[in-house]
């Protein structure tokens, strides 16, 4: 088992690799920790570990019992137990200091990791952590044609509940790991939801759990009379 040290951002969504995550970076903690990244030598990757939390808060709380100061702020008594166990490596691309201080930063999904303890000694949380490598895993190819093409049709009947016009000419990836984790994102779904996804152990598992949702969620749609006005492919702002 090979295992890796890197600073650990916990978000109240899920990231996926391939896909970005816009970051407003304001508190201390992750201020420091942008810090660091952009202090590393030209052409040395910013990489940091994006995981959902499992149970407690994104920010920082005032007054709550707990951790209510230091970096696993807002993680509860056991930080480890309050994080989902898998999350995503990012890459820092598009990094903006703003005025009075913080940052803008674009994080871009890479691989998925598995996390095994935390050091919380520093500024921020850093992790132990080891990468989970992509398989496909038996059917994958057949599983990306029917979900290309029901979530075609999800797309379809979600515009139609929202009175929206749908883009024309969208392509979807042949590759099926990329689309398993494109239609992932894109689906309208809690961070739970998003999460399983994300556990999935190979594509063709991860495609077929997809199937099922975008089967149910498309019966759904047909039933209501209308959604509320949110993008299909749109990503949470992180409140950090």
């Amino acid at each position: 088992m090979v295992t890796d040290r890197i600073p650990l951002f916990p978000l109240g969504t899920t990231l996926f690799p391939g896909l970005v995550l816009p970051l407003n970076v304001f508190e201390d903690r992750y201020r420091a920790l942008v810090a660091d990244l952009l202090a590393l030598p030209e052409g040395t990757p910013r990489r940091f570990g994006v995981v959902a939390i499992r149970n407690g808060q994104e920010v920082a709380p005032t007054g709550q019992e707990g951790r209510a100061t230091g970096p696993a702020a807002g993680l509860g008594a056991e930080p480890l137990a309050a994080l989902h166990g898998i999350g995503c490596i990012a890459d820092a691309t598009g990094v903006a200091e703003r005025d009075g201080g913080g940052y803008e930063l674009v994080a871009t999904g890479l691989i998925r990791f598995r996390l095994l303890s935390l050091d919380l000694s520093g500024p921020y949380l850093t992790a132990e952590i080891e990468e989970i490598p992509e398989t496909t895993g038996g059917g994958a190819g057949a599983l990306a044609s029917e979900v290309t093409r029901v979530f075609g049709t999800y797309q379809k009947r979600l515009a139609g509940a929202r009175e929206r016009t749908l883009a024309p000419g969208q392509e979807f990836p042949d590759d099926p790991t990329v689309l398993s984790y494109l239609v992932a994102a894109a689906l309208i779904a809690e961070t739970p939801v998003k999460q399983a996804l994300l556990e999935e152990p190979d594509s063709a598992a991860r495609l077929s759990a997809e199937l099922r949702l975008l089967r149910r969620e498309t019966a759904v749609i047909e039933k209501l009379p209308s959604l509320p006005a949110v993008d299909l492919t749109s990503q949470p702002i992180s409140a950090n």
